[in-house]
């Protein structure tokens, strides 16, 4: 295994003409846990989704290291293959295959072997016992009729059978409760004492972040990461927002974005009332 398990050097990228990361450098080293916050529309699921290779976005610039390999131009199931796992924001329902059957494909895919039946069901049992998940969920569709807090619960369990080298979670406390965040914790923490994987935990709250040691955290604004500090830095953030750490040439073009669409908005109510011969 290379020292650093994740490099990400000057990365840009974005959807067709427009770019949403800019220049993203970040490096993670082997059991880390990394946190990314910021404002809504940061880019932070952006990168989440650039790191996994999603074909919806495209790299313009920079490179993606991981274990030692360029892995830039990789598709999204040869970096699931290489160790690198994401779990969604919003998970998707798939009907007709079920939760089961898809973790043991996926397991298969990954790893390259058959999965042997008894072995799989009796290791699917013990994690869901851990995040408290009812064994008839394993035979149900994947995500189909499942509660936000139970989709979760499906991400995490997942997590817990692929054992990647790194885990991307984005924004999954989000809509949980109280009870369902620290089971979730809970799969995370078992996933790390027992894989000792990595993790880039993509997140606004904190509450999933109790239970952990966060060993750096990361600020993202309008695509940039502006900001990186120890595990402390969570604690200033949930104390002092995020403005002292946008560069003042970052608010400055915000304003410029504003005055800009107020004078747009009120041209048109112009245009608007000359159409209407001034009424």
């Amino acid at each position: 295994m290379a020292d650093k398990l994740l490099q990400i050097q000057k990365l840009s990228a974005g959807i067709g003409d427009k770019t949403i990361l800019h220049d993203v450098s970040l490096e993670i080293n082997p059991g880390e846990i990394h946190v990314l916050m910021g404002p809504n529309g940061a880019g932070k699921s952006t990168l989440g989704y650039t790191l996994m290779g999603s074909p919806e976005y495209s790299v313009s610039g920079g490179h993606i290291f991981f274990d030692g390999e360029d892995i830039t131009s990789y598709s999204a199931d040869k970096r699931a293959k290489a160790g690198i796992f994401l779990s969604f924001q919003e998970p998707l329902e798939v009907p007709g295959i079920s939760l089961e059957s898809f973790i043991r494909s996926s397991m298969q895919q990954v790893s390259g072997q058959k999965i042997k039946l008894f072995s799989f069901q009796k290791e699917l049992e013990k994690a869901m016992d851990i995040l408290n998940m009812n064994h008839s969920y394993a035979g149900r569709d994947l995500n189909v009729g499942f509660s936000g807090g139970e989709k979760k619960k499906s991400e995490i369990l997942q997590l817990l059978m692929l054992k990647p080298k790194l885990a991307i979670l984005d924004e999954t406390d989000s809509g949980l409760d109280v009870d369902a965040v620290r089971t979730v914790s809970k799969g995370i923490e078992e996933y790390q004492k027992s894989v000792g994987g990595s993790l880039l935990i993509i997140t606004h709250s904190t509450r999933i972040l109790e239970s952990l040691h966060v060993d750096r955290t990361h600020v993202m604004v309008k695509g940039h990461l502006v900001h990186s500090g120890d595990g402390t830095l969570v604690n200033e953030i949930n104390e002092n927002g995020f403005d002292k750490f946008i560069p003042a040439e970052i608010k400055d073009a915000e304003r410029r974005e504003r005055l800009a669409a107020a004078a747009k908005a009120a041209m048109e109510s112009v245009k608007a009332n000359a159409a209407n011969g001034g009424l």
